[in-house]
This record gives C-alpha cells, structure tokens and sequence, in this order.
C-alpha cells in the first residue's frame, strides 16, 4: 500500500537582491528627527566594538543610462561585537541623499551593508589608564551604545562616564533606554556594579529645551560644573581616557580641550590618551 504523505508548502526564502544586502528587523522612531534600526549580521563579519561600516540604498537610476549605483554613508554600528544583529542610530535629514529614504525602511526591507568595519573609536587606540570619558552629540551616541555594551569597557577601566549633549529632551531618549538597559542585564550590571561603587556614569545635557542639566558639555567642563556633578578630579593624563563622536564644530572644541589637559590624540597604529571619530558625524 503506497504511503500517503501531508502536503507541505515549501518555506519561503527570501533572495536578497541587492549587493551585500541585508535584511531590516527593527526599526523604532525616537522623534521627528531620529530612529534607529537592527538587521541582520553577515556571517563573516568581524568587528570590534566602536567600528563603523558604509551602508545604504540604491541610488535612483541614471536619467541617460537606467543604471543604479549604491548610496552608501559610513553609520558606526550601535550594537556591541557579540550581539547576532547589527543596530544603528540615524538622524533624520529631509532633504539627505540617503537618510530621507532611509527613514521609511521597514521590517522586511533591505539595506546594503559593506562589511569592511574600520575606525578610531576602539580601545586598540588608546593606552591603559584608569578612567574613560565617552563625549557625544547628537547620533554621535552610536559607537558609544556598542562601547557601552562591551565588557572590555569595564575590564579595562575603574570608571566608565558617558556625556551626552542634544538640543531637545526627546533626543536623549535612546541614550537613556540603552543606559537603563545595561544596568537591567544580568552579565553587564554584575560588571559594572552598583551604588556607591558603580562604575557606569551617565551625564546627559540639553542645550534648548529645559532639563535637569542645561548647557553645552565643554562649557559645563570648564566653568568645573560637570566634574563636582560626577563627583570626580578634572581630566588628567595619567590616568583619564576619552572618545569623541559628536558634529564638527564639537569634535574640535574637545579635541582642543582635551590637548589643554595634556591627552595627545592616538590611532589603531600609535595608542594615546584620546581619540576623535572624523568618519561619522552628526
């Protein structure tokens, strides 16, 4: 008697069609202006924490030719180097070659993602010291959510402060869900402590709308208002560490100001006291 077998629907699987495409499977919008995403993780992608990649969509065809050619922008990838899917923090620019299309991706959608991660902002960069100063404006945060997620952060540091600078309230809402976040995971909050002996600080600022913290970071630095708030001696070379990611006129006003305090800025190929992501600006 010939056995009778259940008819199954063959699972779809969806080809990617773009170069080096990847497949969206997260996307939240924070504000008018800012929303982040996840997708998937090439196999063989490799990355330390801080790193950025060059991701994007096709470009609209060629009026003479019909032909298509990537749009991509270096985005540093928010999610630290163990995490299976990759997540990035994007502002929302109307009129952007890339992000005003890249905004409306959803679930599903494809992106192109050259997995060819480089960068400064990587503890390679920078020498041993005791505590490191994470500076950020803006989507500036991103390398910072992947650092702070890291555990190599707090093996390699007694302290571990984040500083992040945005006009509004609303524009510190991923930064702080992700701060939350890390104090709430079991392997990270055993890393980082907590009470008295905490070795994470976060130190938020709004510069328009009101906030418990007003005021631009570099200016509550030296006036001295950011150091007695965190409980902590100014910057001093040997023992202070700092990454910068932030808009231009930011990375060379702290660039400048950490050099008053005596850091030298380092590279993957010469270490130093800090470092200054010039790829990835707000």
């Amino acid at each position: 008697m010939t056995e009778i077998r259940p008819v199954t629907e063959a699972k779809a699987v969806k080809v990617p069609h773009l170069p080096d495409a990847q497949t969206v499977t997260e996307v939240k919008h924070w504000t008018d202006r800012l929303f982040s995403f996840r997708c998937t993780r090439p196999a063989s992608l490799r990355f330390r924490s801080g790193e950025f990649v060059m991701i994007g969509l096709m470009g609209d065809p060629d009026p003479n030719t019909g032909k298509q050619k990537p749009l991509l922008r270096a985005y540093s990838i928010a999610s630290p180097s163990w995490d299976e899917e990759l997540e990035f923090y994007s502002i929302k620019v109307q009129d952007g070659p890339l992000t005003s299309r890249l905004q409306h991706i959803q679930v599903g959608d494809e992106i192109i993602l050259r997995p060819k991660p480089v960068g400064t902002l990587v503890h390679d960069a920078l020498l041993p010291g005791k505590r490191i100063w994470f500076f950020a404006t803006g989507t500036g945060f991103a390398p910072f959510a992947s650092l702070l997620r890291d555990p190599q952060t707090y093996a390699d540091y007694d302290e571990v402060i984040i500083t992040h600078t945005c006009r509004e309230v609303g524009e510190l809402t991923y930064g702080k869900e992700l701060i939350d976040s890390i104090r709430q995971d079991e392997l990270l909050a055993e890393l980082i402590g907590e009470g008295f002996h905490e070795k994470l600080r976060y130190y938020p600022t709004t510069t328009r709308e009101q906030s418990p913290k007003m005021g631009r970071i570099t200016d509550l630095m030296r006036d001295g208002t950011a150091f007695r708030d965190l409980g902590v001696e100014p910057i001093h070379r040997e023992t202070d560490r700092a990454m910068v990611c932030g808009n231009l006129a930011f990375n060379l006003e702290i660039k400048q100001m950490l050099e008053d305090y005596g850091l030298r800025e380092g590279a993957n190929s010469q270490p130093a006291e800090y470092v200054v992501e010039k790829a990835f600006l707000d």
